[in-house]
């Protein structure tokens, strides 16, 4: 999966220069223009890492960066024009994990990026659990029961997404967002059909079933008594 990233900026012009070059690495973008609606894109978008602003309209970024903080571990690269030494401190203080001040040079923006990510990733690389199914993240391999299960990269993307959002109804706009990176439209059948695969793979000797439709909105993986 592309890893997405939040810019939560004012600055439109800023804004165009940061999307461009993401999009260019090939990162997922979405942009918030202010704090609330920063921190409300962090719960529906569930970003792979944020960049943050401090000086924005209402909530500022120091407070922004204390809320995320608080109720997870989002990485964030703080890019402001603040520069001196206790507003530098004030932001790794507030949580931020880097810091860096405008203007910036975008090559040295994307080192750091892909030094957080990669962190990021070495931290996430756990094996997951959920009631018999095993996924280690490391080696991409599923077990139920013992049972090797082999799977395709999108069948390991979209087993890998339920199993790190456990009993969350996980809307059809969200999975395709963070499986394929973009919507294919209400029309499309893509996600039913690998939901089909994948159930056919983890119920081969008649296993109970762990990823249940939601019907209208998406699907969930709970257990069912």
């Amino acid at each position: 999966m592309n890893e997405r990233i939040l810019i939560i900026e004012d600055d439109e012009a800023i804004v165009k220069v940061l999307r461009r070059a993401l999009m260019m690495e090939n990162y997922q973008v979405d942009v918030a223009y202010d704090g609330e609606s920063g921190l409300t894109m962090v719960r529906e978008r569930q970003p792979d890492l944020i960049i943050l602003d401090l000086m924005l309209p209402g909530m500022d970024g120091i407070e922004v960066c204390q809320r995320l903080r608080a109720t997870g571990n989002i990485p964030i690269l703080v890019l402001t024009a603040r520069d001196a030494l206790q507003d530098r401190i004030e932001g790794l203080d507030a949580g931020a994990d880097d810091y860096m001040v405008k203007p910036f040079e975008l090559g040295e923006l994307l080192a750091r990026l892909r030094a957080l990510l990669r962190r990021t990733q070495q931290e996430r690389a756990v094996v997951l659990t959920f009631a018999d199914l095993t996924l280690d993240t490391n080696t991409r391999q599923a077990l139920r029961k013992g049972r090797t299960i082999n799977l395709t990269a999108k069948e390991y993307d979209l087993l890998e997404l339920f199993m790190r959002h456990p009993r969350q109804v996980l809307t059809r706009e969200l999975i395709f967002d963070r499986v394929w990176g973009y919507d294919f439209g209400g029309e499309s059948n893509v996600l039913d059909v690998y939901i089909r695969y994948l159930r056919q793979k983890l119920e081969a000797q008649g296993e109970k079933r762990l990823i249940h439709t939601v019907r209208g909105v998406g699907y969930v993986l709970r257990e069912i008594p």
